[in-house]
C-alpha cells in the first residue's frame, strides 16, 4: 500500500476491481473471525475495557506508522471543517464499538454481526443526498431490500425462543442495530465531509483516537472490572484485535474508501456475517437455524445485486 505525501483527491474508480475485491474479502474473513474472538474473550475481559485495549493499541501503532512513514498529522494543509468532521466521525465510531461490544454480552456473535452489517442500508439512504454519484439504480435498491428482509428474518429467529437465556437477546439485537447505524453514519461523514480530502491515516486516527478517549470513561461508568492478570489466550486476543483489527484491517478499509464507491464496498462486506456464522458455530457452538441460514442467503443475494455494474455515472463525486 503505497501512500505518498501528495494531496488528495486520488483517481476514483466506479466499480470494484480485482485488487479491491481481494482486499475486501481478506478484511471480511478477518472481521468475521474477530467478532467471535471478541465474544470469546468477554468471559475474561469486560466488553468496553476490551474495546479500549483494541483501539488503544491500534492508535499507538498507527502513530508509530505515521512517524516511520513521515506522514504529517498537523492540520495545517487540511480543508476548513476537517477537524469538526473528524471529531464527529470519532464520536460515531466510538458509539458503534461501545454498542457492539455490549451487544456481545446479550446475544451470539453471529446474530450481532448480522445486525451490525445493516450499515449499508444507512449509507444507501443517507449518502446519495450528499454525494450524487453514490445513487443506486433499481436493481441495486432491490438488492438492499433483499438484504433488509434477510435482517428481519434473523430478528424473527431470535424472537421465537422462549427460554430465559434469550430474554436479553432483545438488548443485544438492539445494541447491534445501533452499532450498524453508527458505522453507516461514519461512512457518510468520511465520504461527504471535508474529511474525504484528508489522508486515510489521519481519518483513521480521528476515529480510533476519539474512541480510545471515550471508552475508558464509559467502561468506568458501567462499573467494569479493570485488571491485567489475563490468560495467554486473552493477551493474544487483545494483541490480534489491536494490531490486525484496529490498525491493519481499518487502514486497508480507509484506503479503499478513498478510491472506490462506498455504497458498493459497504454492501460487499455483508459477507462478514457469513464468516462469523461459520466460525461462531465451529468455535463457540453457536446455534445455526434454518431461518438464520435463509436470512444469510437473502443478505448475500442482496450483495450480489448491489454490486451489479451500472451504466456510467453522470455526476462525479
Amino acid at each position: 500500500m503505497h501512500t505518498h505525501n501528495h494531496p488528495m483527491p486520488v483517481a476514483r474508480k466506479e466499480n470494484l476491481d480485482t485488487l479491491a475485491t481481494t482486499l475486501l474479502l481478506g478484511c471480511c474473513l478477518y472481521w468475521g473471525f474477530q467478532q467471535v474472538l471478541s465474544k470469546a474473550t468477554i468471559t475474561e475481559v469486560a466488553p468496553l475495557y476490551q474495546a479500549f485495549w483494541r483501539f488503544g493499541l491500534g492508535t499507538v501503532v498507527l502513530l508509530l506508522w505515521c512517524r516511520v512513514r513521515g506522514i504529517s498529522l498537523s492540520g495545517a494543509q487540511e480543508p476548513a471543517g476537517a477537524a469538526r468532521a473528524g471529531l464527529l466521525a470519532g464520536l460515531l465510531f466510538a458509539t458503534e464499538f461501545a454498542a457492539l461490544f455490549l451487544a456481545f454480552k446479550y446475544t451470539t456473535a453471529s446474530r450481532a454481526t448480522i445486525f451490525l452489517y445493516c450499515s449499508p442500508f444507512w449509507v444507501a439512504l443517507v449518502l446519495p443526498h450528499f454525494v450524487k454519484s453514490e445513487r443506486l439504480n433499481r436493481v441495486q435498491w432491490l438488492g438492499l431490500v433483499c438484504a433488509f428482509f434477510g435482517v428481519l428474518l434473523a430478528l424473527s429467529d431470535g424472537w421465537r425462543t422462549d427460554d430465559a437465556a434469550h430474554a436479553n437477546a432483545w438488548w443485544g439485537d438492539g445494541l447491534a442495530l445501533l452499532a450498524g447505524l453508527g458505522w453507516g453514519l461514519t461512512t457518510c461523514v468520511l465520504r461527504a465531509s471535508p474529511l474525504q480530502h484528508v489522508r486515510p491515516e489521519k481519518q483513521l486516527l480521528w476515529q480510533m483516537g476519539v474512541t480510545t478517549l471515550m471508552l475508558p470513561v464509559l467502561s468506568l461508568l458501567l462499573g467494569e472490572r479493570w485488571q491485567l492478570d489475563f490468560s495467554a489466550f486473552a493477551w493474544s486476543s487483545l494483541l490480534i484485535q489491536g494490531l490486525i483489527g484496529a490498525f491493519a484491517s481499518y487502514l486497508v478499509w480507509m484506503w479503499l474508501l478513498t478510491r472506490y464507491p462506498a455504497t458498493r464496498m459497504s454492501v460487499f462486506v455483508f459477507l462478514t456475517p457469513v464468516f462469523t456464522l461459520v466460525v461462531g458455530a465451529l468455535w463457540l457452538r453457536e446455534p445455526v437455524t434454518a431461518t438464520l441460514l435463509a436470512a444469510l442467503a437473502l443478505v448475500a443475494g442482496g450483495i450480489v445485486l448491489v454490486n451489479r455494474k451500472s451504466g456510467p455515472v453522470k455526476a462525479a463525486a
